[in-house]
């Protein structure tokens, strides 16, 4: 572990669902840190999926075994390791013009 905690992508998530829901389900496989469920920008709806962090990488191993295509609230869970966050290229600067670059556009 680098220094973040583990991290689980939850797909096929009832659009209903509340964080505070999500967080009491996984609790069953360990410490859960945080629950972010990804909403539309604009709408703020739910996108159907989200994250759960754990402390430990057995707690989430654990909650990836037991969750994985569980049934919740009638829908199939899709349970994975999330991927890392995208780091922004290093010596890329944002903001501020210059540089004529249209890197990442």
């Amino acid at each position: 572990m680098n220094g973040t905690r583990p991290r689980l992508y939850v797909g096929n998530l009832p659009y209903q669902l509340t964080v505070d829901e999500l967080k009491s389900f996984f609790a069953d496989a360990g410490n859960v840190t945080d629950v972010a469920i990804i909403t539309d920008r604009d709408s703020g709806r739910s996108k159907g999926f989200g994250f759960v962090e754990f402390a430990t990488d057995d707690d989430a191993n654990r909650a990836q075994t037991m969750f994985n295509g569980a049934q919740f609230k009638n829908r199939t869970l899709k349970v994975d390791l999330a991927k890392p966050r995208a780091e922004k290229a290093s010596g890329a600067q944002s903001g501020g013009g210059g540089g004529g670059s249209s890197f990442g556009e």
